[in-house]
């Protein structure tokens, strides 16, 4: 499997881009517009851009000796991609694909398209860039985090991502959507952006569960299943840039996720706190 080298245009650090929706939410004071400012550009200065642009390629059959393997596709953004991982096995893709071997005794066909600094209105040319005879089993789905810090309408964002899901299902996929991570958990970023931050990603996110289900997918809310690891052990769970997941984080994303990943296969039934199955309208963002 090869994954898409297409250009694409680079993520702006969530320093910035919290700042936009800080600065939309308080320019009534010029005072506390400077704040932000003097504000972003310290968090910028924190956090940097160690890792790059490009995550490990971790397209290949996973448990090969299995045999009759699932076909799973990667969809969304750098954390989809797996920036912040130093190993292919330690991507979101590798540690989904891991687990669902493990937990079906099936190999897993891996197939990444997410691209890093995606937002959800990039998501269709994604599934464009794909095999027209392309037939996942199962799709994950992770973006959202972009389209906060571009300050893209929680509306627009959702409706892009209900899009992608209803093309997926017509692909005959079953599909997962990781909703956005909560971005408070962004230590660099200083108050009051982190506050504010968070609070978008959060709204974003409850708009994600809801185009999921509505689409037929299952979504996932990451924000309450794994978050509140990121938010207590900043140290373990980011990687060099305090932004993009380490191989712990990853791990756990991908423990967060596998749940509603084999309910969709058919092959667990129920979902625990945190995760919302089609059709049962249960805010998970």
């Amino acid at each position: 499997m090869h994954r898409s080298h297409r250009p694409h245009r680079s993520h702006r650090l969530a320093a910035t881009a919290v700042l936009t929706v800080a600065a939309a939410s308080v320019a009534g004071s010029y005072g506390a517009r400077e704040l932000l400012h003097r504000q972003a550009a310290v968090a910028r200065r924190l956090i940097g851009k160690p890792l790059g642009e490009s995550a490990p390629d971790a397209d290949r059959v996973w448990r090969a000796a299995y045999g009759d393997p699932f076909d799973l596709l990667l969809v969304g953004d750098s954390i989809a991609a797996g920036l912040g991982a130093e190993r292919r096995k330690d991507t979101l893709g590798g540690r989904l694909a891991k687990g669902l071997a493990k937990r079906t005794g099936r190999a897993v066909r891996l197939r990444t398209a997410a691209v890093v600094g995606s937002e959800s209105s990039m998501l269709a040319a994604q599934l464009t860039a794909l095999p027209a005879d392309y037939r996942p089993d199962v799709a994950v789905v992770v973006v959202g985090g972009n389209d906060v810090t571009h300050r893209v309408p929680v509306a627009e964002s959702a409706a892009h991502l209900e899009a992608a899901v209803r093309a997926l299902r017509e692909r005959g996929a079953e599909v997962v959507v990781g909703t956005c991570p909560d971005l408070g958990a962004l230590r660099p970023v200083p108050q009051p952006l982190r506050s504010l931050g968070s609070r978008a990603s959060r709204q974003l996110a409850s708009a994600q569960a809801a185009a999921t289900v509505r689409a037929g997918g299952h979504a996932v809310s990451l924000a309450r299943v794994v978050g509140p690891f990121f938010i207590t052990n900043p140290d373990e769970m980011f990687s060099l840039d305090r932004f993009h997941p380490s191989a712990l984080g990853y791990r756990r994303t991908a423990a967060a996720l596998l749940p509603s990943v084999l309910t969709a296969l058919g092959l667990h039934e129920g979902v625990p706190f945190g995760h919302a199955v089609p059709g049962n309208g249960q805010p998970v963002g």
